[in-house]
Protein backbone atom coordinates (compact mmCIF):
# COMPACT_ATOMS: atom_id res chain seq x y z
CA UNK A 1 0.00 0.00 0.00
CA UNK A 2 3.04 2.21 0.64
CA UNK A 3 4.35 1.99 -2.78
CA UNK A 4 1.74 4.50 -4.84
CA UNK A 5 3.56 7.09 -2.37
CA UNK A 6 6.94 6.66 -3.07
CA UNK A 7 6.15 6.95 -6.91
CA UNK A 8 4.64 9.84 -6.22
CA UNK A 9 6.86 11.75 -3.40
CA UNK A 10 10.12 14.10 -4.32
CA UNK A 11 13.38 14.89 -2.46
CA UNK A 12 14.51 17.95 -2.47
CA UNK A 13 17.94 19.32 -1.24
CA UNK A 14 18.79 22.44 0.43
CA UNK A 15 22.20 24.32 1.11
CA UNK A 16 22.78 25.77 4.94
CA UNK A 17 21.43 29.60 4.67
CA UNK A 18 18.99 28.33 1.43
CA UNK A 19 15.23 29.59 1.96
CA UNK A 20 12.72 26.27 1.40
CA UNK A 21 9.72 29.02 1.00
CA UNK A 22 9.12 32.58 1.77
CA UNK A 23 6.11 33.18 4.00
CA UNK A 24 3.18 34.14 1.03
CA UNK A 25 4.56 31.86 -1.36
CA UNK A 26 2.42 28.75 -2.69
CA UNK A 27 3.41 25.34 -1.44
CA UNK A 28 3.07 22.20 -3.29
CA UNK A 29 0.50 20.33 -2.31
CA UNK A 30 1.94 17.45 -0.20
CA UNK A 31 3.42 16.73 3.05
CA UNK A 32 6.94 18.30 3.75
CA UNK A 33 9.11 15.59 5.91
CA UNK A 34 12.67 16.71 6.66
CA UNK A 35 14.62 14.00 6.60
CA UNK A 36 18.16 15.65 6.84
CA UNK A 37 19.58 18.63 8.32
CA UNK A 38 17.92 21.06 10.34
CA UNK A 39 15.66 24.43 9.65
CA UNK A 40 14.40 27.82 11.17
CA UNK A 41 10.90 28.77 10.68
CA UNK A 42 10.47 32.57 11.03
CA UNK A 43 7.97 35.26 11.05
CA UNK A 44 8.29 39.42 10.02
CA UNK A 45 5.47 41.50 12.04
CA UNK A 46 4.85 44.81 10.28
CA UNK A 47 7.14 46.22 12.80
CA UNK A 48 9.96 44.36 11.00
CA UNK A 49 10.57 42.80 14.00
CA UNK A 50 11.87 38.64 12.66
CA UNK A 51 10.53 36.04 15.59
CA UNK A 52 11.68 32.52 14.99
CA UNK A 53 8.88 30.26 15.20
CA UNK A 54 10.63 27.31 15.75
CA UNK A 55 13.61 25.30 15.28
CA UNK A 56 12.89 21.81 13.02
CA UNK A 57 15.05 19.06 13.48
CA UNK A 58 15.64 15.77 11.13
CA UNK A 59 12.42 13.95 11.54
CA UNK A 60 9.81 16.66 11.82
CA UNK A 61 6.84 17.05 9.62
CA UNK A 62 6.14 20.83 8.36
CA UNK A 63 4.48 23.20 5.61
CA UNK A 64 0.58 22.07 7.10
CA UNK A 65 -1.43 24.14 4.96
CA UNK A 66 0.32 22.64 2.24
CA UNK A 67 -1.33 19.29 3.12
CA UNK A 68 -4.63 19.82 4.29
CA UNK A 69 -4.80 23.94 4.19
CA UNK A 70 -4.98 26.77 2.26
CA UNK A 71 -1.66 25.83 0.56
CA UNK A 72 0.19 29.72 1.67
CA UNK A 73 3.31 28.96 3.48
CA UNK A 74 2.24 30.53 7.19
CA UNK A 75 6.41 31.54 7.58
CA UNK A 76 9.07 31.81 5.89
CA UNK A 77 11.07 27.92 5.84
CA UNK A 78 15.45 28.31 5.98
CA UNK A 79 18.06 25.66 6.30
CA UNK A 80 20.60 26.16 9.10
CA UNK A 81 22.75 23.68 7.86
CA UNK A 82 22.63 21.23 4.44
CA UNK A 83 19.00 19.47 4.40
CA UNK A 84 17.00 17.54 2.13
CA UNK A 85 13.16 17.18 2.18
CA UNK A 86 10.91 14.59 0.78
CA UNK A 87 7.49 15.90 -0.35
CA UNK A 88 4.52 13.25 -0.70
CA UNK A 89 2.30 13.79 -2.85
CA UNK A 90 -1.34 14.91 -1.27
CA UNK A 91 -3.18 13.26 -3.70
CA UNK A 92 -1.51 9.66 -3.19
CA UNK A 93 -1.54 10.75 0.61
CA UNK A 94 -5.69 10.84 0.31
CA UNK A 95 -5.52 7.77 -1.32
CA UNK A 96 -3.33 6.24 1.13
CA UNK A 97 -5.69 7.69 3.77
CA UNK A 98 -8.59 6.00 2.51
CA UNK A 99 -6.57 2.66 2.65
CA UNK A 100 -5.03 3.15 6.00
CA UNK A 101 -7.03 5.31 8.26
CA UNK A 102 -5.09 4.74 11.15
CA UNK A 103 -1.92 6.73 9.07
CA UNK A 104 -4.46 9.74 9.16
CA UNK A 105 -4.72 9.40 12.99
CA UNK A 106 -1.20 9.20 13.63
CA UNK A 107 -1.01 12.44 11.04
CA UNK A 108 -3.63 14.31 13.72
CA UNK A 109 -2.14 12.93 16.73
CA UNK A 110 1.18 14.60 15.11
CA UNK A 111 -0.54 18.28 14.35
CA UNK A 112 -2.41 18.38 17.53
CA UNK A 113 1.34 18.19 19.28
CA UNK A 114 2.31 20.62 17.39
CA UNK A 115 -1.16 22.65 18.55
CA UNK A 116 -0.52 21.80 21.81
CA UNK A 117 3.14 23.00 21.80
CA UNK A 118 2.02 26.14 20.28
CA UNK A 119 -0.61 27.16 23.28
CA UNK A 120 2.04 26.20 26.14
CA UNK A 121 4.20 28.54 24.04
CA UNK A 122 1.87 31.49 23.49
CA UNK A 123 1.08 31.05 27.11
CA UNK A 124 4.33 31.69 27.86
CA UNK A 125 5.31 34.61 26.05
CA UNK A 126 2.14 36.60 28.12
CA UNK A 127 2.47 34.90 31.36
CA UNK A 128 5.91 33.81 32.16
CA UNK A 129 9.02 35.90 33.63
CA UNK A 130 11.87 35.92 31.12
CA UNK A 131 13.83 33.85 32.44
CA UNK A 132 11.33 30.87 32.95
CA UNK A 133 10.51 31.09 29.34
CA UNK A 134 14.49 30.52 28.69
CA UNK A 135 14.61 27.84 31.24
CA UNK A 136 11.79 26.19 29.44
CA UNK A 137 13.02 26.45 26.26
CA UNK A 138 16.29 24.90 26.87
CA UNK A 139 14.33 21.97 28.81
CA UNK A 140 12.15 21.54 25.36
CA UNK A 141 15.08 21.64 22.66
CA UNK A 142 16.64 18.58 25.07
CA UNK A 143 14.11 16.82 25.11
CA UNK A 144 13.04 17.32 21.33
CA UNK A 145 16.65 17.66 20.20
CA UNK A 146 18.80 15.27 21.94
CA UNK A 147 21.52 15.46 24.64
CA UNK A 148 24.96 13.72 24.90
CA UNK A 149 26.40 13.11 28.03
CA UNK A 150 29.63 15.30 28.72
CA UNK A 151 31.75 15.51 31.75
CA UNK A 152 30.23 18.87 32.92
CA UNK A 153 26.03 17.08 32.02
CA UNK A 154 24.00 16.94 29.29
CA UNK A 155 24.96 18.79 26.51
CA UNK A 156 22.29 19.76 23.85
CA UNK A 157 23.26 18.08 20.33
CA UNK A 158 22.54 21.44 18.01
CA UNK A 159 23.90 24.63 18.29
CA UNK A 160 21.96 27.70 19.46
CA UNK A 161 23.01 31.43 18.76
CA UNK A 162 22.01 33.96 21.29
CA UNK A 163 20.28 35.49 18.49
CA UNK A 164 18.11 32.42 17.76
CA UNK A 165 17.25 31.64 21.43
CA UNK A 166 15.91 35.71 21.93
CA UNK A 167 14.11 35.46 18.71
CA UNK A 168 12.23 32.62 19.59
CA UNK A 169 11.51 33.62 23.47
CA UNK A 170 10.56 37.48 22.63
CA UNK A 171 13.50 38.53 24.10
CA UNK A 172 16.34 40.73 23.20
CA UNK A 173 19.97 39.69 22.24
CA UNK A 174 21.08 41.40 25.31
CA UNK A 175 18.99 40.44 27.73
CA UNK A 176 19.23 36.68 26.72
CA UNK A 177 22.81 36.89 27.40
CA UNK A 178 22.34 38.45 30.72
CA UNK A 179 19.85 35.58 31.81
CA UNK A 180 22.50 32.90 30.45
CA UNK A 181 25.30 34.67 33.30
CA UNK A 182 22.39 34.55 35.35
CA UNK A 183 21.71 30.73 35.20
CA UNK A 184 25.64 29.56 35.69
CA UNK A 185 27.03 27.43 36.66
CA UNK A 186 23.37 25.34 35.95
CA UNK A 187 24.58 25.91 32.66
CA UNK A 188 27.31 26.48 30.25
CA UNK A 189 26.85 28.40 27.18
CA UNK A 190 30.01 28.08 25.06
CA UNK A 191 30.12 29.46 21.22
CA UNK A 192 26.49 27.72 20.71
CA UNK A 193 26.70 24.69 22.45
CA UNK A 194 24.40 24.84 25.91
CA UNK A 195 25.40 22.39 28.67
CA UNK A 196 23.06 21.45 31.14
CA UNK A 197 24.93 20.84 34.26
CA UNK A 198 22.27 21.12 37.49
CA UNK A 199 18.86 20.41 35.87
CA UNK A 200 17.16 20.50 39.05
CA UNK A 201 19.48 24.22 39.92
CA UNK A 202 18.02 25.31 36.57
CA UNK A 203 14.26 24.70 37.06
CA UNK A 204 14.80 26.53 41.18
CA UNK A 205 16.34 29.23 39.68
CA UNK A 206 13.11 29.67 37.22
CA UNK A 207 10.66 29.06 39.80
CA UNK A 208 12.71 31.91 42.28
CA UNK A 209 10.36 35.49 42.84
CA UNK A 210 12.18 38.16 41.01
CA UNK A 211 14.28 40.33 43.17
CA UNK A 212 12.15 43.35 44.43
CA UNK A 213 14.19 46.78 43.53
CA UNK A 214 15.96 48.29 46.17
CA UNK A 215 14.18 51.79 46.96
CA UNK A 216 16.63 52.64 49.86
Amino acid sequence: MLQPLAENSRIRSYQADEVVFHEGEMLPAGLHVLLSGRLRMTKIAASGKETILRILPAGELFAAPALCGDGIAPATVTAIAPATVLILDRPALLTSFAQMPELALHLLAIFNQRLQQLHQRVHGLVSERAITRLVNYLESMAEYGGTDTVAAGAQLRSRYTYYQIARSIGITYEECVRLFKQLKPAVIYQRGLITLCDRDRLRALSAEPPHAPNTK
